[in-house]
């Protein structure tokens, strides 16, 4: 992603910085949405893959460039307001984890505003974890946060990007890398500390409600992409996903975890250049 594609644009209620690639016809953006302690970086192998569409990558309130929040907001509220200034009739969100669950956020809250989902990671913004390896990551996670130990917290958060069967040799190094150095600006940067030295929580998103219930009022085409050796519930969420809207497909993408479209670009790409010529996107 070259220099001259991040802009920085003063909302209403909020700083975003975005990366932007303008498409060579009129075809529906794509709407890159990271994960939560990630930025926009981990878009990079998507961005020139689709040089027909214009595509956009946001930094979500709290990360990478954009402001912290100091009022209650909603993802999905921030993404409509990028959409607006930028007059954006219609994108596919296309996000993972956190950002995926915005993106289905939006097709809830803001039918009229997208064509199509795209999904990774997750199911809905309200994810529900019964697997052991996920329960007893969060766990560590809660611990590491009351500990102020932010080297403990990052190599918990790390397991997330590995899944439950592999760890850090068994993957890319490059990966590994970007991940952690994107988590490592986000806490810096952040990650405000009280007068005793301890971390206050930031303020949270507001959440969308009863996002299961309302699956079935998704009109647009759904795909859920996970990486095939993601934790269970994250593979799992997503195809109940695809499983309870009316147009909904699930595929996985292999040798890949939590981030399939950095250890798996090609499949991942392709996927969803699959699926957006089958639904005429």
């Amino acid at each position: 992603m070259s220099a001259n594609a991040i802009h920085t644009l003063e909302l209403p209620t909020h700083r975003v910085r975005y990366a932007a690639r303008e498409g060579e016809d009129s075809r529906t953006p794509l709407m890159f949405l990271h994960g939560g302690v990630v930025d926009y970086r981990m878009w990079g192998p998507q961005f020139a893959e689709f040089p027909e569409r214009s595509v956009y990558a946001p930094d979500a309130r709290g990360h990478g460039g954009s402001s912290d929040a100091e009022e209650p907001y909603r993802l999905v509220d921030d993404v409509i307001e990028l959409m607006d200034a930028l007059e954006l009739e219609r994108v596919v969100p296309v996000g993972i984890s956190m950002g995926g669950g915005t993106a289905v956020d939006l097709a809830l809250e803001y039918p009229e505003r997208v064509s199509g989902v795209i999904v990774s990671g997750t199911g809905t913004s309200e994810p529900e974890f019964h697997d052991s390896w996920a329960q007893q990551a969060f766990r560590d996670l809660a611990d590491a946060e009351r500990e102020t130990d932010i080297e403990h917290w990052l190599s918990v958060f790390m397991r997330f990007t590995a899944g439950p069967h592999r760890s850090r040799s068994d993957m890319d190094p490059e990966v590994w890398t970007l991940v952690e150095r994107m988590a490592r600006d986000i806490l810096a940067e952040h990650v405000r500390v009280g007068p005793d030295g301890a971390p206050i929580q930031p303020l949270r998103p507001t959440p969308v409600l009863n996002t299961w219930e309302r699956l079935q009022d998704i009109t647009v085409p759904v795909l859920a992409l996970p990486g095939a050796l993601d934790g269970p519930d994250h593979r799992s969420l997503g195809r109940r996903v695809a499983d309870a809207v009316p147009v909904g497909e699930y595929a996985e993408v292999s040798n890949s975890g939590h981030y399939p479209n950095l250890e798996n670009p090609e499949s991942f790409n392709g996927e969803i250049k699959r699926f957006l010529a089958r639904h005429g996107l």
